[in-house]
């Protein structure tokens, strides 16, 4: 029932921007064209993926065109799309998955679209590692690669600054140990 009214709602609000098009002038294709044609490029596609061995998740930024290994697999995005704020938040992007093979070989296993929305509709399934899209950024702490040639960036990343270290803070706890939290009395 709850899915027959919000179909309804939507042809209805269809209906209601073709009549306004149609009252301003604007035909309805065109209209429709727009609609579907606002789509935000982004150079950096983000990634989840789980070690099953480990049990461990990690986030990854991967720039479009770009190819990283998470375990034995070679991730590459290609495209990933946002919407603008005003609409519906829908998050896709087209993904090609490689495996490095024991010996050696690489071999595609995924080649096709991800929804971030549905990361178990078309996340890559593997029998170690699961890698699902999650979202698409116009930025990344993780500078770009030197021939990168995407859609643009929206920020860098300081001059001298390694985006993968820690807080620069002063205090040198060493590698893997944690510091010690602050006194509060």
């Amino acid at each position: 029932m709850a899915q027959v009214f919000f179909e309804f709602r939507n042809q209805a609000a269809r209906a209601a921007l073709v009549l306004g098009s149609v009252l301003a002038g604007v035909t309805p294709q065109s209209t429709f064209a727009q609609e579907h044609t606002e789509k935000i490029k982004n150079p950096v596609a983000v990634f989840s993926g789980l070690d099953k061995i480990t049990g461990r998740i990690i986030n990854f930024d991967v720039y479009i065109g770009e190819t990283v290994q998470f375990g034995a697999l070679q991730v590459t995005p290609r495209v990933c799309y946002t919407r603008p704020q005003t609409e519906s938040p829908l998050t896709t992007g087209f993904v090609q998955v490689d495996e490095i093979t024991l010996n050696n070989e690489v071999r595609r296993i995924f080649s096709g679209w991800m929804y971030a929305a549905s990361p178990g509709l078309h996340a890559v399934e593997h029998p170690v590692y699961d890698i699902w899209l999650t979202d698409c950024n116009l930025a990344s702490k993780v500078p770009p690669p030197e021939d990168y040639d995407g859609p643009p960036i929206k920020g860098v990343v300081a001059e001298g600054e390694d985006p993968l270290a820690g807080p620069d803070d002063g205090v040198d706890s060493g590698p893997g140990i944690p510091r010690a939290k602050p006194f509060q009395g």
